[in-house]
């Protein structure tokens, strides 16, 4: 499908953050235009008038656990460690792969309504969520989820080969849950599978100071440098979450070519601490943004991440200059698509895959035309969010869903599954 967009505000964030009026066309599944011309002679299958509004690429969600829709605000107001093992962990045991199925389409809702174009998943089933999302036709990026309770290194392996030849709209990549579920054996095996297939690693890393201490007790590291000597890291890869960091830490990150993903909304609400952005970004470590689960954060909103990752790195150096918000935006879109290997949707230009966003300026948020980039990561919300394409098939647009089903019947089978479990 040709698609036309014209009167436009054009943040491409190709090269910079410089707004441009003209259009944008689009071509199945590229971006085949953009740029100040009008078409003459070319036919297109929708010509879509942008008003003046914004249009931009979508922002990527670069850590996410989109079947724990179930779990949000069941279990808040708790002690990470506390909440995951008394909470969590006893009711995803009971999950079926069709509950994933069917629980990650909420979340899917959502991340169009925040103009979110792709996310980082990592849960029990990868293929679950991989179904979820090719039924929506969202882009979703999994990381394995191993730990000493479920997957295995031979899963892994299988879902590499597989996932990654499965649809268009998928990739997976080598990962594993943590450093403190994961024993040494397998977190071995996952370090062989990385050289086998020269690939990146994804895990949690360093959420809280006790993940920390524990690791440096049971080897006299801190994660980072345990998993590094491991040979974890050899062909890239990252961090979720990335609070308590060293020196030491920062410096293996900066060789590895890693990327901190920094969850500011889900570690606040679990008192998990502030990650030391500031301090990364002056080392030239690449940074993603990620809402984190359903279950922790609760809200799978990328405005609202985007305004703590600056706002509460202002608040631990204590300096309102810290972490400027036109680098937030960078990490939101451009760097969560190079962290999930996607440098094919980081950016509109021409060739690039159509995955883009309107935003409403006509909305009192939006107003006076100060400095729109900057505004979006300060002020704007969801209520901006007019349109979300993904793969150049329109999912959103002005409150409707384009995935092939009804939202209420999504929601319905959503609320019953949660009652199941919750007993």
């Amino acid at each position: 499908m040709r698609i036309r967009f014209y009167n436009c505000r054009i943040l491409s964030m190709k090269d910079s953050m410089e707004i441009k009026k003209g259009e944008v066309w689009t071509d199945g599944r590229q971006i085949a235009y953009v740029g100040e011309k009008k078409p003459s002679g070319q036919a297109f299958d929708r010509e879509v008038d942008v008003q003046g509004n914004l249009i931009m690429p979508g922002f990527k969600n670069a850590h996410t656990h989109s079947s724990m829709t179930f779990l949000r605000s069941f279990a808040d107001d708790l002690p990470l460690q506390e909440w995951l093992h008394n909470k969590v962990f006893p009711l995803e045991a009971k999950l079926t792969g069709e509950d994933m199925r069917q629980l990650a389409k909420v979340a899917i809702l959502e991340y169009l309504t925040s103009g979110i174009t792709c996310n980082f998943d990592m849960y029990l089933d990868p293929w679950a969520v991989a179904q979820a999302s090719v039924e929506c036709g969202f882009r979703t990026v999994l990381a394995g989820a191993m730990n000493d309770f479920s997957q295995s290194p031979r899963e892994l392996e299988e879902w590499y080969q597989k996932l990654n030849a499965y649809d268009p709209l998928i990739r997976f990549c080598l990962g594993f849950h943590a450093e403190y579920t994961t024993g040494l054996s397998r977190l071995e095996a996952v370090a062989a599978l990385a050289g086998k297939y020269k690939a990146p690693v994804y895990c949690h890393n360093s959420e809280t100071k006790t993940e920390v201490a524990q690791c440096v007790e049971r080897y006299g590291k801190t994660p980072t440098a345990f998993l590094d000597g491991l040979g974890m890291f050899r062909y890239g890869g990252g961090g979720y979450h990335c609070v308590h960091f060293s020196r030491e830490d920062m410096e293996i990150f900066r060789e590895r070519g890693l990327y901190a993903v920094t969850n500011p909304g889900s570690n606040a609400k679990l008192a998990s601490g502030i990650a030391p952005i500031a301090q990364m970004l002056a080392m030239g470590i690449p940074i993603a943004i990620g809402t984190d689960g359903p279950a922790s954060n609760n809200c799978l909103d990328m405005f609202r991440e985007m305004f703590l990752t600056t706002s509460l790195a202002k608040l631990r150096e204590e300096d309102a200059s810290a972490v400027d918000a036109l680098e937030v935006l960078r990490m939101a879109v451009c760097n969560g698509a190079h962290a999930m290997g996607l440098s094919e949707c980081d950016c509109l230009s021409e060739g690039k895959l159509a995955d883009l966003i309107i935003i409403d300026l006509q909305q009192p948020n939006m107003q006076p035309l100060n400095h729109i980039p900057k505004n979006l990561v300060y002020s704007g919300s969801k209520q901006n969010v007019k349109l979300t394409m993904v793969d150049g098939k329109i999912l959103y647009e002005d409150g409707k869903f384009f995935v092939g089903e009804e939202p209420k019947e999504i929601y319905a089978r959503a609320n019953e599954i949660a009652r199941r479990i919750q007993g």
